[in-house]
């Protein structure tokens, strides 16, 4: 498979956004409020997709398609922007993290039985085995905090694996950028009932807040979603792309220290080595586990 048509660029420019929204998301719930940062991050990431749209002159969806992109906005962005920023607020760091690591096994799970898509048992393995390096990652760095938002964190990790389905169902009939733009703008809409309140946040915001919800409308959505969009589309299987999401954790704490100056500790190395572990063994253990005459055959 040619580096180009890989869909590993774009899964890896997403994660490095989406990793970079935790830190941006903790700095800006300081002052704005869960719902107002759900849809002012997304009306910037609308107004960065609209221009790119008019250029591009993108079409309309079908009206057949226009139910799977409501919900595709829901589950993406209307729903799951409220859960997780509600979530973001009521649990710690490394509880969430780990609760939200659960979206490649949920995803997995779900294409099963949505698409039929098979894995391997050494692919399995590879994911408890991503898992088990979020867990140490974690726990060891402080451990398990319970409280109210732990449904919300939940909730969070079951949306995205819906949209992750509901996209690679898109991405089908649409280009990458048609199923984000049109996934985002619809979610983007279900979000404007709380554009009252977020005005009034907006108006008394210091400038240093109003730049975080530009990195994270810009970067962490509108781009990390096109290229999300993108890793689905060239993908064999949903789980190859969504399993890149056990890296999240890792380069979070790689971005505190750089952001906030938090020192990286012995349970980073070893979590974040079990991680990428995890990612080797799924991307490449099939090759040593096939036997090469059912590798030729095709089998």
């Amino acid at each position: 498979m040619k580096w180009p048509r890989s869909y590993h660029p774009y899964a890896a420019v997403t994660i490095l956004f989406w990793s970079m929204a935790f830190v941006f998301t903790r700095l800006t719930l300081q002052y704005f409020s869960a719902y107002s940062l759900g849809v002012l991050r997304y009306l910037v990431a609308s107004a960065v997709l609209l221009v790119v749209a008019l250029v591009t002159r993108m079409r309309p969806p079908a009206l057949r398609d226009v139910p799977w992109f409501l919900l595709s906005g829901a589950a993406g962005f209307g729903l799951y922007m409220v859960v997780f920023n509600l979530g973001s607020r009521s649990v710690s760091a490394s509880t969430g993290s780990v609760i939200i690591a659960t979206t490649p096994i949920l995803t997995a799970l779900l294409a099963r039985v949505a698409y039929r898509e098979k894995l391997k048992a050494v692919q399995y393995a590879a994911i408890g085995v991503s898992f088990a390096g979020v867990v140490v990652l974690t726990v060891l760095r402080g451990g398990f905090t319970v409280g109210s938002g732990l449904l919300y964190m939940f909730a969070s990790a079951l949306l995205v694996s819906i949209y992750n389905l509901l996209q690679r169902r898109l991405t089908r009939t649409y280009s990458a950028l048609q199923a984000t733009s049109i996934s985002i703008f619809m979610g983007t809409l279900m979000l404007c009932v709380f554009l009252p309140g977020a005005t009034k946040e907006l108006a008394a915001a210091p400038p240093v807040q109003i730049l975080y919800v530009l990195i994270l409308g810009v970067f962490s959505s509108a781009v990390a979603y096109y290229a999300w969009s993108k890793a689905l589309l060239l993908a064999q299987n949903t789980s190859s792309v969504s399993n890149y999401m056990f890296i999240t954790p890792f380069l979070t704490t790689l971005m505190g220290l750089w952001f906030a100056g938090e020192p990286v500790e012995f349970p980073t190395v070893l979590g974040g080595a079990l991680i990428i572990a995890g990612l080797l063994l799924f991307r490449f253990g099939v090759r040593f586990v096939t036997p090469r005459a059912a590798m030729k055959t095709g089998a």
